[in-house]
C-alpha cells in the first residue's frame, strides 16, 4: 500500500445474539475481556490501520463508548448504531469513514483475528481491489432439496469457507453497497454481483465466529492454546 493511502476498518458488532440466550455476545467475557475487545485490540495494534469505526446495537452503544475510553482505542473515530441486517450495519460504518482509499471489514464476533490476517488481506487486495480470507472446506458438502434428498455432491477441492476480514478498495465496496440491493451474507457477494474479481487468501481455522455458547467455549480453548 502507498504510505499516503488511508486504510480504515469497519468492525461490525450489531448482531441480535439470538443463539446466545439473549445475551449480547459482543460483551460476553472471553479470557477476561469482552469478545468485541479482542477484535478491536488487534486492529488498534495493526500499524497499517489508520482509523476504526465500530458498529453496535443501540443497547450496547453506551458500553462500547466506555470501552473506547477504557482500552485507549485511539484509532476508533466513531461508534455508531447498526441496522436490521448485517449489510445495513456495514453500510452505516462505511458512511462514517473519513477519506479512506481502502477498507477492512471484520465481524466483531471473530475475536481471534490476527494482525497477520489483516496485513495479508491488504496485500492480496492489491491484485484485484478485493480480497477475502477463507479456508479450504474439510467436510464433504452435499446439496439437497427442501425434502432433504441429496441432489448433488460438490467437489471439495474447489470449496472454501469464507471468513472475515474482507478487504476492498473503498470506491469498489461503496459502489457495491450503492448499486446492489439483494440480501447477502458477506460483503464480497455484493462486489461479485458487479463482476469485480475477488481474491481468496489463506485464513486460519482458529478464526472462528462466536454464534453459540459452544463457540465461546471453543474460543476459550483456542485462546489458551495460543498462550495469550
Amino acid at each position: 500500500m502507498d504510505d499516503e493511502q488511508q486504510i480504515g476498518a469497519v468492525i461490525v458488532a450489531a448482531g441480535w445474539s439470538q443463539r446466545m440466550g439473549g445475551v449480547d455476545k459482543m460483551l460476553t467475557l472471553l479470557g477476561g475481556k469482552p469478545v468485541l475487545a479482542w477484535a478491536v485490540d488487534v486492529f488498534q495494534r495493526c500499524k497499517l490501520i489508520d482509523q476504526i469505526v465500530v458498529v453496535v446495537s443501540k443497547q450496547s452503544l453506551g458500553r462500547c463508548r466506555q470501552l473506547v475510553a477504557e482500552r485507549g482505542w485511539s484509532k476508533v473515530t466513531e461508534v455508531c448504531v447498526g441496522g436490521r441486517r448485517r449489510q445495513d450495519s456495514v453500510a452505516a460504518g462505511l458512511g462514517q469513514l473519513n477519506r479512506c482509499q481502502w477498507v477492512v471489514i471484520h465481524d466483531g464476533a471473530r475475536p481471534l483475528v490476527t494482525e497477520g490476517l489483516i496485513e495479508h488481506g491488504l496485500k492480496a487486495a492489491r491484485e484485484t481491489g478485493a480480497a477475502v480470507v477463507a479456508v479450504p472446506v474439510t467436510d464433504t458438502i452435499k446439496v439437497a432439496g427442501d425434502d432433504r434428498v441429496v441432489q448433488q455432491t460438490l467437489p471439495r477441492g474447489n470449496l472454501w469457507a469464507v471468513q472475515t476480514p474482507q478487504v476492498f478498495r473503498f470506491d469498489i465496496i461503496t459502489e457495491a453497497y450503492r448499486r446492489v440491493k439483494a440480501e447477502v451474507t458477506d460483503d464480497a457477494s455484493l462486489v461479485e454481483q458487479l463482476d469485480y474479481k475477488v481474491k481468496l487468501y489463506m485464513g486460519s481455522y482458529d478464526n472462528i465466529k462466536i454464534t453459540t455458547p459452544d463457540d465461546l467455549a471453543l474460543a476459550e480453548i483456542l485462546w489458551q492454546r495460543r498462550g495469550k
